[in-house]
């Protein structure tokens, strides 16, 4: 049986539910997720590695229109990911309307070569009778390699869109270990699962003014790992909210958090946790570099 090995980029609007779709596909958690835009911030390659196959696929942060230097970050990361893949899943929400920020993703589409798949996601929550209309008005507008309903929550459809995935990468021998799911460093992912249970834990402006950044990530006796990470915000305001009352969000942040990360690492862990304020960080390139965001 010939193996194949290759690049598959995940791209769409934002909370279209990429990342919910690559972590079913690569049977934990890797990829954060939440019900608010722009979760991912980073391109994060994920590895799934099958009898027949290993796919590295790209989780790219949503495709939108940038209002501050992180934002223009974030597209050119999702943007250059295309040129770099084998195959394209162009991931879209049934719940919502075709609009300007799916006809802005046709359009960066329409430059490029590579085999796109269309991926409707969220099946569950509409109606049968409703897809295929769906299916209808994207493919008057593109000629897809392939459309394949699915449901990333659940799972439906993930076998079959794996297959058609499979048949545009070539033959080769896997570029990782089959042992490996990411090529993102434990601190930085650590990073993220503390900022994804801010995103659950907070509302309004606060989740997009948030950044984490791990400073201490060290093995103490018993093999327990300890961990002092900073929750940095841009004004006096978000700190007070993320700290709260005799410190209430934070230990509700750490909790949710902690489980997932010992989780992780495979291993107790002591997390302290920090809220500083860097003002205007969106906006500073230093900043962001400093955040792990590096293509600056």
């Amino acid at each position: 049986m010939e193996f194949k090995s290759g690049f598959v980029a995940v791209i769409g609007r934002p909370n279209v539910g990429k990342s919910t779709l690559i972590n079913k596909v690569i049977g934990q958690k890797v990829a954060i997720t939440s019900d608010k835009p722009q979760t991912t911030r980073s391109r994060i390659q994920c590895i799934l590695t099958l009898d027949d196959a290993q796919i590295i696929f790209l989780d790219t942060p949503g495709i939108h229109k940038p209002k501050f230097k992180l934002g223009e970050y974030m597209l050119r990361a999702a943007e250059s990911t295309l040129r770099e893949v084998d195959a394209i899943f162009f991931v879209i929400d049934t719940t919502k309307k075709f609009g300007g920020g799916e006809k802005y993703i046709l359009e960066r589409l329409a430059a490029t070569d590579k085999p796109v798949i269309l991926v409707v996601n969220k099946i569950d929550l509409i109606g049968r009778d409703k897809i295929l209309p769906i299916i209808a008005e994207y493919s008057a507008r593109r000629n897809f390699a392939a459309v394949v309903p699915i449901s990333a929550a659940d799972g439906t459809n993930i076998d079959a869109l794996l297959a058609e995935a499979k048949k545009f990468l070539p033959e080769g021998a896997p570029y990782y270990p089959a042992e490996m799911v990411t090529d993102q460093p434990e601190r930085l992912i650590v990073a993220e699962m503390i900022r994804e249970k801010i995103l659950h834990a907070t509302q309004d402006e606060v989740p997009h003014a948030i950044a984490v950044d791990v400073d201490e990530f060290s093995e103490r006796k018993g093999g327990a790992i300890f961990i002092r990470a900073t929750i940095y915000v841009e004004r006096d305001s978000q700190k007070g909210i993320l700290i709260g009352k005799n410190g209430a969000m934070l230990k509700t942040v750490g909790a949710a958090a902690r489980p997932e990360i010992e989780m992780l690492l495979g291993t107790k862990i002591f997390l302290d946790l920090w809220v500083k304020v860097k003002r205007d960080w969106r906006n500073s390139v230093g900043a962001l570099k400093t955040f792990g965001l590096k293509n600056f």
